[in-house]
């Protein structure tokens, strides 16, 4: 005897097919949320300005040309085409959502099928509630296709976006050459043919001097670490408190930041696990396989103290009248690539740990219709500082505009400090950077989800402009300090006046044992 069919109730029919209505046709399905699986959920949501790109896809195209970003030079474009094919299923999708609406509510208002009301769909006769049931079924795996489609989209769209860099400033040359704006102290050696004076690489007088041990450090860590001993430890604490000295007196405060980051909160930042070239710059800290199976977030080790002090204010909304807000920190910096072998990266130069001094700030947006640029203000008070330090450390050092190819991802303008290398005259005249400093508009605050709320629209929320630069490279300024301030007669190095408090009163570094 064949079995009956099992009887579903209607309301029990309708429940199965019911679909939250989209009053809005860009909101996040579950779909959208597997597109995004691969962000952590506690990372701040990046809110790229779509709209700009696909207005101005040749400004943005062009922009990755001049700044060496050829590789995505063609995303702009593609993201262009990518909205044209979300709008498509949008259109499409439109009638089936109506359709289904349609079709939902006549379920839900059906009487007793006594013939009361029209029946244009059937309704009064169970083959034709079946029916109408099948086609709202189809309707509801066709949209969720549609709404899959377009997440995939709409992830394709924002995965393009975040990886272009920011527009350049048109302060900013185009091309590879910077722009000389000045500079700082009287060149040591103007003439070098004239000169009689002894010039030493600070790795012969950090060896002559015991203040330097390359050799122990390969032994312990690997090429591209050091040891600092005797008063070269001393020199770099005196450099930090000069400069954190420095700093406070202009209004800066002091914070002291992790060296580890979220791997997603360096990304938003600009840095990349790998450059442009494909070289790993960044140190990621391995996971234990039961954190991977958790899907923690991944680590990294600080490139530099501007990634910590950016996520200070991640996912905070600040207030206008807190801006400009300016902390200065330091902290140990790990850099995965140094460089290659060579006269660049013999000692000091180019390591992989260091220790420097960052100044970080979040200011208001530039105002188009007041025409002040908040950042640039800030831009300039940070330039000044780095240059009364190095101007009262006696270094003779250049300023430089630095070219489009020159910025990183985040940058929209930079201005880089050279100071003279005596080891270094065979390259690059001896200058070599020391420190810098870059506006990097809203890039960051849109990645970081870093907000301020202002009075200029009605207390409603804008993003607000952050700025960088290095207050103290550790390792590269202590190297100039010795290579310029060698005496191969006393063989011994002068201590710069503002650095002696932090040295006990030294003012001479002398060879062990030497008497005075």
């Amino acid at each position: 005897m064949a079995s009956k069919p099992s009887y579903t109730c209607l309301p029990c029919r309708l429940n199965s097919l019911k679909k939250p209505l989209h009053r809005r046709y860009l909101t996040i399905s579950p779909s959208r949320r597997d597109a995004e699986s691969l962000r952590p959920s506690i990372a701040p949501k990046p809110t790229i300005d779509l709209r700009h790109i696909r207005q101005n896809p040749e400004l943005y195209s062009q922009n990755c040309l001049k700044r060496n970003y050829k590789g995505q030079s063609d995303s702009p474009f593609k993201i262009v085409k990518l909205f044209e094919e979300w709008q498509a299923l949008q259109r499409s999708a439109r009638n089936m959502r109506e359709r289904n609406n349609n079709l939902r509510t006549k379920l839900s208002h059906a009487r007793t099928f006594s013939g009361q009301e029209e029946d244009s769909e059937g309704l009064n006769t169970a083959q034709g509630r079946e029916n109408v049931l099948e086609e709202a079924r189809q309707l509801k795996t066709q949209i969720s296709d549609i709404e899959t489609k377009e997440a995939q989209l709409t992830a394709g769209m924002d995965g393009l976006a975040v990886q272009l860099p920011n527009i350049t400033s048109t302060e900013t040359p185009v091309g590879d050459n910077a722009h000389v704006l000045g500079y700082i102290n009287e060149h040591p050696e103007p003439v070098s043919s004239t000169s009689d004076r002894v010039w030493r690489s600070h790795v012969h007088i950090g060896s002559e001097l015991e203040l330097l041990d390359f050799a122990a450090a390969s032994t312990t860590s690997g090429w591209g670490w050091y040891y600092l001993m005797n008063e070269a430890a001393l020199l770099e604490l005196a450099l930090v408190q000069y400069a954190l000295s420095v700093a406070m007196k202009k209004g800066w405060k002091i914070v002291s930041p992790p060296s580890i980051v979220y791997s997603h909160i360096a990304a938003a930042c600009g840095f990349r696990p790998r450059d442009r070239n494909g070289e790993q710059q960044v140190y990621a800290l391995q996971q234990a396989e039961k954190d991977k199976e958790r899907d923690k977030p991944e680590l990294s080790l600080a490139g530099t103290g501007e990634i910590p002090l950016a996520g200070l204010k991640a996912n905070q909304i600040l207030e206008e009248e807190e801006l400009p807000l300016k902390a200065v920190g330091v902290s140990r910096c790990y850099r995965a690539e140094a460089g290659s072998r060579g006269a660049d990266t013999k000692g000091l130069y180019r390591v992989h740990e260091f220790t420097k001094v960052e100044m970080f700030a979040w200011t208001m947006p530039d105002g188009p219709e007041t025409g002040l640029s908040h950042s640039k203000r800030v831009f300039e008070d940070m330039v000044e500082i780095q240059k009364e330090i190095l101007r009262a450390l006696g270094l003779h050092c250049r300023i430089l505009e630095m070219p489009s190819t020159d910025l990183g991802a985040s940058a929209t303008r930079k201005q880089d400090v050279e100071a003279y290398f005596p080891s270094r005259r065979e390259k690059d005249d001896g200058w070599g950077e020391v420190t810098s400093a870059s506006i990097c508009t809203d890039y960051q605050a849109r990645r970081l989800g870093t907000r301020v709320r202002t009075d200029r629209f009605g207390r409603k929320t804008e993003w607000p402009h952050t700025v960088n630069g290095t207050a103290m490279a550790v390792p590269r300024v202590l190297a100039a300090l010795l290579e310029n301030g060698w005496d191969e007669k006393e063989m011994c190095v002068r201590v710069p006046a503002v650095l002696q408090p932090w040295m006990g009163g030294m003012d001479v570094i002398r060879k062990k044992g030497q008497q005075l």
